[in-house]
């Protein structure tokens, strides 16, 4: 009982200490984001606009999204704005949670860490990281495309599933970028998971369209290509390997530059998922989408939390110094805001080199998480065991 009551002594500690980390580095973007959604759903449906004509007042922001997640939004038209913030506040805390409990879980059991007391430091820790705080006061859905490929990669593909394919599917229906994972599928040769992950996007885009024909014809011929409505690319927001580019020239970004380091970059990540479990595909694919989008805000990064996480657990399974040195660098970094202090340009190397500290950082995770190997049994699938059988880290 005395060991409890100490755990739970050092769980108000870092609660209060992440409370009061909160109160200095968050920014208060007071549901930004969840204004736009809500501002176009409503116009949309009760002013019979079009979705994609709405701005919100003062800005050139609108909605970006697939009409298929404006279908899924729709339930925001009925209820009034406070309940749609503390629906969209709640949403993020639970899907991140069940996220990072799916993570942390097995390094507790493998450690044999007492599960909800790793879980609450974890939490704690996932709390502080700026991509999640930053989800969550703009009111974003990061957490929730994150929830839908995890849940799909963990629960379903990684189990050999008939549904495997399902949550990627929905996801990429939603929001493009995590069509990624679909790639993924394919590149590891689950051609079933793929087919139905496929199928199940191409499904909720047609009825998106028989719901709402208009909607979908001025996304696909005209919403989807303006990128004025998301903002300047060469913004230090922006941690992708365009915004990378943009920032050395502004005014005439080099798309050659951008498509080699895309196409370099693909190759070292389907090189090292090829044959690699379920938790480091998620981890890695993750990680890239993140490289190659062509816009990548600060709050999409939330994408890297499964690598950290993955990062520190196989840095302490190996005892690995050094890898528990650069989880320790990489994560202390991501909840600093570092980048922002070139918010208002980057000129010089140094300059360069720190605007651009999370794509540096998204690459190292890249080449650096460690992949375990098969060492013969079955197929490295089981996410959910201490640390697999047959499997040992070699390959980083």
């Amino acid at each position: 009982m005395e060991q409890v009551h100490r755990r739970i002594a050092v769980i108000v500690a870092v609660v209060l200490a992440t409370a009061a980390f909160l109160s200095v580095a968050s920014i208060q973007h007071h549901f930004f984001d969840l204004k736009v959604y809500y501002g176009a759903i409503n116009y949309w449906v009760h002013d019979g606009g079009q979705i994609y004509d709405w701005l919100k007042p003062d800005s050139k922001y609108g909605y970006t999204y697939p009409p298929f997640a404006a279908l899924a939004m729709l339930p925001m038209a009925y209820v009034s704005w406070p309940v749609a913030a503390v629906i969209s506040a709640a949403a993020a805390v639970v899907t991140g949670g069940l996220v990072v409990w799916w993570l942390v879980d097995p390094i507790a059991r493998r450690e044999g860490w007492t599960r909800w007391f790793a879980f609450a430091i974890a939490f704690c820790l996932a709390a502080a990281f700026e991509p999640m705080r930053e989800t969550f006061t703009f009111g974003q859905v990061n957490t929730l495309l994150l929830f839908l490929v995890a849940a799909d990669l963990l629960w379903l593909t990684g189990r050999g599933h008939k549904a495997a394919g399902v949550g990627i599917g929905l996801a990429t229906a939603i929001k493009l970028t995590p069509g990624i994972f679909i790639v993924y599928l394919l590149v590891t040769r689950r051609w079933w998971a793929a087919f139905t992950a496929s199928a199940t996007a191409a499904v909720a885009t047609l009825l998106a369209a028989a719901l709402a024909p208009d909607a979908s014809r001025q996304f696909w011929t005209e919403a989807l290509w303006n990128t004025d409505r998301v903002g300047s690319l060469s913004f230090v927001s922006n941690q992708s390997l365009q915004g990378m580019v943009a920032r050395l020239d502004p005014l005439h970004p080099s798309t050659v530059l951008w498509l080699v380091l895309v196409v370099l970059t693909l190759v070292v990540w389907a090189w090292r998922v090829r044959d690699a479990d379920v938790r480091t595909g998620l981890a890695l694919t993750g990680v890239i989408g993140c490289l190659v989008s062509p816009v990548t805000w600060v709050h999409h990064l939330v994408w890297l939390l499964p690598a950290l996480i993955l990062l520190f657990d196989r840095a302490l399974e190996a005892r690995n110094r050094r890898l528990v040195a650069f989880a320790i660098f990489a994560y202390a970094m991501l909840i600093s805001r570092f980048v922002w202090i070139w918010e208002r340009g980057s000129p010089g190397v140094s300059g360069f080199v720190g605007s651009n500290m999370y794509v540096w950082l998204s690459i190292a995770l890249l080449v650096l998480l460690p992949i375990p190997e098969r060492t013969g049994g079955p197929r490295l699938s089981d996410w959910s065991s201490a640390s697999g059988d047959g499997q040992r880290i070699v390959r980083a």
